[in-house]
């Protein structure tokens, strides 16, 4: 059994700053995780050569693999740090930030370019119209609720961007995350009623085109969500909306 906790975490002071490496020890126990063993450094910031430094800078929230928050990169593999137990990976553990999105400090980054793709394909239902939602809500087959809702469980980690390798700082691609909440909202009965804004958000440049079937997506995914099978869909629905905007006036 081991008697400590072997990190090495890739830190940088700040966007412009230069990366580098810092080790750090602590007393072994069972049970932790990446981010248990973060808390413990925030409260014990000593790295392995006994120098007090700066408490290393992280994020995170729910705990429990549900908000996405603490995506990082251990051990070579983007996943959820809260679910990666100390038990289970090879020492020393290697953090590092997601490399698809501009760095803040140390294991923080900035995800607002998968926010703002979001935005740009409407990913929500809306509410509001003359319809009563609360007494009339409109009825979805149980097939097609079992569908949804494994899209429904992305928590916008950026995992799968990170693995994905069309989705880069000098690429347009807007990436499988919002290409399954479009798949998402297009299968709802109100939030078809977008389905043609999303559709047209796809066919422009950075779009569903620009996918490269590459299916480190799918595979990285810690939701199992089928991304390929949501562009494979969406990439006929896209064909469909293109023969409409050329025939229907």
């Amino acid at each position: 059994m081991a008697k400590e906790i072997h990190v090495r975490i890739k830190r940088q002071a700040g966007p412009d700053a230069k990366s580098y490496w810092e080790e750090f020890k602590m007393p072994y126990e069972s049970g932790h995780n990446c981010v248990s063993v973060l808390m413990y450094l925030r409260e014990h910031p000593v790295n392995a050569k006994g120098e007090k430094v700066e408490p290393v800078v992280w994020e995170s929230n729910c705990m429990e693999e549900v908000c996405g928050a603490c995506a990082m990169i251990v051990n070579g593999t983007p996943r959820q740090a809260c679910a990666a137990l100390i038990d289970e990976l090879q020492q020393p553990i290697v953090l590092e930030p997601l490399t698809k999105f501009p760095i803040v400090r140390d294991l923080q980054v900035d995800r607002q370019a998968m926010f703002d793709a979001l935005l740009a394909v409407k990913a929500w239902v809306p509410i509001d119209g003359t319809q009563d939602i609360h007494r009339h809500a409109p009825l979805i087959s149980p097939k097609e609720q079992d569908i949804r809702y494994l899209f429904s469980r992305c928590m916008s980690c950026g995992c799968c961007l990170e693995v994905c390798p069309q989705y880069r700082k000098d690429a347009r691609f807007i990436g499988p995350a919002a290409l399954g909440q479009v798949r998402l909202h297009n299968s709802h009965p109100t939030g078809g009623f977008f389905k043609e804004d999303r559709l047209h958000v796809l066919m422009e440049p950075g779009g569903i085109a620009d996918c490269g079937n590459a299916q480190n997506c799918v595979k990285i995914c810690p939701k199992d969500i089928p991304l390929t099978s949501a562009i494979g869909e969406l990439g006929r629905q896209t064909t469909i909306q293109w023969l409409r905007d050329l025939f229907v006036k």
